[in-house]
């Protein structure tokens, strides 16, 4: 990756809470979002708190891979889990936690230790919410 790149998602309103979303690679497809039923969805597709708890797990266990591919340790399995919280702050509705468990299943318990110490800092979504985001912000009408 260079010192900086771009990247473009594409949101189309269907009906109701109910919206596809498509990237900048045609091969990556779409994907069809919704909210729970108690906000006027129908909660048949992942809402975007899921997508970016999704998001932010997936970065972690990318990171994590990434690493113990660079220091050779084989893997015989890896999971994750990771549960969102939903709070008012100020009368609105923020996730305000996200607590995550990474399972991976390996021999070498040892030298997993060297990723767990370092693969979290670099895991740019992970660090991109932490620090916070700066999101500029236009309606066109």
């Amino acid at each position: 990756m260079n010192d900086k790149s771009t990247f473009d998602v594409n949101v189309k309103h269907i009906e109701n809470m109910k919206f596809q979303v498509s990237f900048d690679h045609e091969e990556m497809g779409t994907i069809t979002t919704d909210e729970t039923e108690d906000i006027g969805g129908d909660g048949t597709g992942p809402s975007p708190g899921r997508l970016l708890a999704a998001a932010t797990l997936n970065c972690m266990m990318a990171s994590f891979l990434f690493c113990l591919n660079k220091k050779r340790i084989e893997i015989e399995g890896f999971e994750g889990n990771i549960s969102g919280t939903v709070e008012r702050v100020e009368g609105r509705w923020r996730i305000t936690k996200l607590d995550a468990v990474l399972r991976p299943e390996a021999e070498d318990k040892e030298r997993i230790q060297q990723c767990i110490k370092i693969f979290e800092d670099y895991c740019i979504v992970t660090q991109s919410v932490k620090n916070g985001i700066d999101i500029d912000v236009k309606v066109e009408v």
